[in-house]
């Protein structure tokens, strides 16, 4: 973005989407300065571009959100979609070097670009980068992910940081033994936290619904939600954690045999989130 000129001796801008002033005096340096003068900082021209960075934070935080969605329920995205949206730093930024899939489900790669017309350009496991040209792509959850470990290694290989979890996100398999009428998980239950649980939850990215934590899943055409409860007083120092359960929304709750992989590993990494405890319910992949 260019910069603005504010009063007689200085201009302003949005320099890594942060509010930046320079001086245009004489003897300036042309660099930004360290802070911002006192005398701009009511200036109507500043709190426009104060707004603005504001507005680009949120924004920048929804795309995350939206694409985390997309990652957590491996939900087929439409490629014209895609392209529509890359050219924004912020969507391209939450996108890029995820893994995808094509039309060939056991051939993932890492997204590097999306043309005009919703071709993709990714990085295979072989390093080469390939032009694929599917209707709709996939950027799966990590427990549907082919060839996980070589794709976690070959992301090291290449230094890529994910902006959106997916490769290095937490993942727990449910374990065989269950029992077939149990429909909670009570490993939690009793521990205690730090107080503002709901607070922290909210920062987490998770939904907070009265004494419940919340994390909603779309899988196998349902979407099923995990639910960990709490008691919290406003005057404790400490929150107590309650059960772990998963239901259809407007529908059952769920077997923890009915469970899918997905939202079993997503509800067992909300809790560990929460509780700072791990469980003995499924290993962690």
């Amino acid at each position: 973005m260019g910069w603005v000129a504010v009063g007689d001796s200085y201009e302003v801008s949005l320099v890594d989407g942060k509010m930046a002033a320079r001086s245009t005096g004489s003897r300036a340096s042309g660099r930004p300065l360290k802070t911002l003068p006192k005398a701009l900082r009511d200036d109507p021209e500043v709190d426009r571009l104060r707004q603005l960075s504001q507005w680009l934070d949120r924004h920048a935080a929804e795309c995350l959100a939206r694409v985390d969605a997309w990652v957590v329920s491996s939900l087929p995205v439409p490629t014209g979609l895609l392209a529509r949206v890359w050219p924004d730093p912020a969507w391209q930024g939450a996108l890029r070097d995820l893994v995808v899939l094509g039309d060939d489900p056991a051939e993932p790669g890492f997204l590097r670009d999306v043309t005009d017309t919703g071709d993709l350009r990714v990085v295979n496991l072989d390093g080469d980068t390939v032009r694929l040209s599917p209707v709709s792509a996939t950027l799966p959850h990590p427990v549907r992910v082919p060839d996980l470990a070589d794709l976690r290694e070959f992301a090291d290989e290449l230094d890529i940081t994910q902006r959106v979890e997916q490769l290095r996100r937490d993942t727990w398999v449910r374990p065989a033994n269950l029992k077939d009428r149990d429909t909670t998980i009570n490993d939690f239950h009793g521990n205690t936290v730090p107080n503002r649980l709901a607070a922290r939850a909210a920062t987490l990215g998770f939904r907070v619904s009265g004494s419940q934590v919340r994390c909603r899943v779309w899988e196998a055409g349902r979407t099923v939600e995990a639910v960990m409860w709490f008691d919290e007083d406003y005057w404790d120092p400490e929150a107590t954690l309650g059960s772990l359960s998963w239901s259809v929304v407007d529908g059952p709750t769920l077997r923890l045999t009915e469970v899918g992989p997905v939202a079993w590993s997503e509800g067992i990494r909300m809790a560990t989130a929460l509780s700072g405890a791990l469980t003995r319910m499924g290993e962690k992949a």
